[in-house]
């Protein structure tokens, strides 16, 4: 039977602050380490920066994210850059940071969080008068992603929970793409398809016969969680074997 490729959830967050470069630089020396997973959104400048959620003041297990407040698409990048992430001496990274710091080597999955906006329509497959607009909404960020990536000869996957972040990429580029999937599986290849996307990110707890299948700890898109018990439909994070030791 073949293993699972290995993918550094969050850069490897659980056993560095997450999404730092520091979590990076751990999960590339790790053996049979093939790809980190990082988050990426814009500061208020429109500089992409590697963190998940929304705003600054989430917590992880009761612990602060960061000691700072507010929205990460309104902050400065001087003062994401000044921020402790989980209380420790990593601080918040631009994208180019930490792709200067990650070995070519080792693959990268760049999740496009947000570009800059509240009505991001997650998971949703949309009617064809929708695309352009959505589209067009995340341009200018995933122009901004791409270059930042330029520099980087590693392996590249561009995935989203929002369709118009992979219409962007594609009118853009020629990475690798996924959906990445969050109630909703049939949109989820539906919009696999239309890209022609190399991959999709299920949800976890659609891998039948495993104990994933009837529980799951729900982390939504924008960094909220809750524990459910399923019975049928499928729902949860990307699946796979991570690197952050839940």
């Amino acid at each position: 039977m073949r293993s699972p490729t290995l993918i550094a959830h969050r850069g490897y967050a659980g056993v560095a602050p997450e999404n730092t470069i520091a979590a990076a630089v751990d999960a590339a020396e790790r053996e049979g380490t093939a790809m980190l997973e990082i988050d990426v959104q814009p500061a208020a400048c429109g500089t992409p920066v590697v963190f998940h959620d929304e705003r600054l003041d989430g917590t992880r297990e009761g612990r602060p994210v960061t000691e700072g407040s507010g929205l990460v698409r309104e902050t400065p990048l001087e003062t994401l850059e000044s921020l402790s992430v989980l209380g420790t001496d990593e601080s918040i990274p631009t994208l180019s940071a930490l792709l200067e710091a990650v070995p070519e080597t080792v693959g990268i999955n760049v999740e496009l969080k947000n570009p800059g906006a509240a009505d991001l329509r997650v998971g949703e497959s949309l009617p064809a008068d929708a695309r352009e607009k959505r589209r067009e909404l995340w341009r200018p960020f995933v122009e901004r992603v791409l270059e930042d990536c330029e520099a980087f000869d590693g392996e590249l996957l561009f995935s989203s929970f929002c369709e118009g972040a992979l219409a962007a990429l594609r009118e853009a580029a020629d990475y690798a793409a996924a959906p990445l999937v969050w109630d909703d599986l049939e949109a989820g290849l539906e919009i696999a398809r239309r890209y022609d996307c190399e991959a999709i990110h299920p949800p976890r707890n659609a891998i039948a016969g495993t104990a994933l299948a009837s529980e799951s700890v729900r982390r939504a898109p924008d960094g909220r969680t809750r524990t459910e018990r399923r019975r049928g439909g499928p729902r949860g994070g990307p699946c796979g074997q991570r690197l952050d030791r839940r």
